[in-house]
């Protein structure tokens, strides 16, 4: 069943009190509404094929492609993701994730956020692996 409501305008706090300010995500995101949790996401194509073997610009840019099918599936958006998870193998691939999140998502509706550094994805030649939780409005 697909729903198509949005959560209520999200209350985002980049630097609660005592906190450091967030660089390049929010520190707190809340809302109210349905919780829609997207599993990690790799860079396969439509039939399962990697697409950018050896380049993170070209993985994230299908991972976030891949992100927006799925959230669109369960009636959603990026306007109502709160929190994504990056997992890369290698901090430098951060720098493509930044670019391909900021074609989808505006620097003033940034989700709270965690980059962590992996030894390995399933499989070698995946650089990179996004997972999303988002909430919209029953």
């Amino acid at each position: 069943m697909v729903h198509h409501g949005r959560m209520s305008e999200p209350t985002r706090i980049a630097a609660p009190d005592g906190v450091a300010p967030a660089a390049q995500y929010t520190h707190v995101v809340t809302g109210t509404g349905r919780f829609v949790a997207v599993s990690g996401q790799l860079a396969l194509d439509e039939e399962g094929g990697l697409v950018g073997e050896g380049d993170p610009a070209a993985q994230a840019r299908q991972v976030f492609e891949n992100l927006r099918r799925c959230l669109k599936a369960a009636g959603a958006s990026f306007d109502d993701v709160v929190k994504m998870t990056f997992f890369v193998t290698d901090m430098a691939h951060m720098s493509a994730i930044r670019a391909a999140r900021a074609e989808h998502i505006p620097d003033d509706r940034l989700p709270a956020a965690s980059a962590v550094q992996v030894a390995a994805l399933v499989r070698p030649e995946f650089l990179l692996e996004i997972e999303a939780f988002a909430v919209v409005a029953p």
